[in-house]
């Protein structure tokens, strides 16, 4: 606690100097800039460059007062009427501590002698010097509301980009939670199917679902995953598949070169195989075919699930069907990449059966090496 202690008090120490040497820098430039003219027109070099230290470093060290007595206001930065007008009370007096505070510097530079503070000198320089000083009074004022606003503006900002990004992981978790027992329940009604008339069968349909719910524990909180390792996952749940229809399932893909590492939502190709199996190839008795493909079209991944089953039924549409696995799906393609960005198209195809198309911008998980994804 000691060590953190002086720790935390060098870092502000630290910290406080390096604000003190760019002020100093910053009123120091700001005095040379007004100093360059009157050195044309004066012999006394010295003199003019001293005069100017005095005048804008007095203004330097007047901004943490200035500073100081703005965030003491009992106003908030919308009122911004009152706090012009508290300001405008404020400006003489503290243009006055201003004068004061110059005289000062100037006696400590020999400008001027001690005794220039006595007396009513100061007070009528500073009133005939009034409105230049309230100007940069003014500026120096503004300059300080404008970043408070800004800084207001840009905090306001980050805690609603944090407000959604929060919304959209609790909405995609929600979402992914109601997919895994979907998917889980559906599987094991495949296996009960095998047990008493095919046990082995069973038994390996029971290997491959360890190994699906094993890649799905892992994937479990990565709410994107390489296609390649999706496409892994999707391996064994259709080599479950197999062993029910047998040959009656033909199985192709036509992944191109390059996407294998483009990131995807994970389990999201599951369940559009899984839709084409139960709702078309299912009802055939000489079941049928899936094509998966997956290609770059100008930065944007294209996937694609075809079948050659029964169809659509008549008047059917994506927005008024029900089943969970399809909507899921897409609504977790919708929230990670919103405001249009994807596209989810179920149509009829033209031979027959149905076509799944999915879009998004294509994005690759090169830099990720695959034990971050599955061990």
């Amino acid at each position: 606690m000691m060590v953190s202690m002086r720790t935390s008090g060098t870092l502000h120490i630290s910290q406080w100097i390096r604000w003190a040497l760019l002020a100093f820098a910053f009123w120091t430039a700001i005095a040379l800039v007004f100093a360059l003219p009157l050195l044309a027109t004066t012999h006394n070099h010295q003199r003019t460059l001293l005069s100017a230290m005095a005048q804008w470093w007095s203004w330097g060290m007047l901004v943490p007062m200035i500073l100081t007595l703005d965030r003491a206001l009992p106003f908030t930065s919308r009122q911004l009427t009152r706090r012009v007008l508290v300001h405008l009370v404020l400006g003489p007096i503290l243009i006055m501590v201003y004068t004061y505070l110059q005289a000062c510097m100037e006696a400590l530079m020999r400008l001027h002698p001690w005794s220039r503070l006595v007396g009513r000198a100061l007070p009528l320089e500073a009133t005939r010097e009034m409105f230049w000083s309230m100007l940069v009074y003014c500026v120096i004022v503004g300059a300080w509301e404008t970043y408070q606003y800004q800084q207001h503006f840009l905090s306001a900002e980050l805690q609603m980009e944090r407000l959604e990004r929060t919304s959209s992981d609790a909405r995609l978790n929600a979402l992914r939670m109601q997919l895994d027992p979907h998917f889980l329940f559906n599987a094991l009604n495949t296996i009960s199917a095998h047990v008493e008339r095919e046990p082995q069968s069973a038994r390996r349909m029971i290997e491959h679902l360890g190994d699906l719910l094993r890649l799905s524990l892992q994937s479990h909180g990565r709410q994107e995953i390489p296609l390649s390792k999706e496409l892994a996952f999707l391996d064994h749940y259709l080599a479950i598949q197999m062993m029910r229809f047998g040959d009656k399932l033909k199985i192709d893909y036509e992944i191109a070169h390059g996407v294998r590492q483009a990131l995807v939502p994970s389990l999201f190709i599951q369940p559009l195989v899984e839709n084409a199996i139960r709702h078309g190839i299912s009802r055939r008795a000489r079941g049928g075919f899936i094509q998966l493909t997956a290609k770059n079209s100008a930065d944007r991944l294209v996937l694609r699930v075809s079948d050659d089953g029964v169809g659509l039924p008549p008047n059917w549409s994506l927005e008024a069907q029900t089943g969970l696995g399809l909507a899921l799906t897409r609504e977790r393609i919708a929230v990670l990449h919103p405001n249009g960005t994807s596209e989810f198209n179920v149509c009829a195809r033209r031979e027959g059966g149905t076509d799944v198309t999915i879009s998004f911008p294509i994005r690759f998980a090169e830099e990720v090496s695959d034990h971050a994804f599955f061990d």
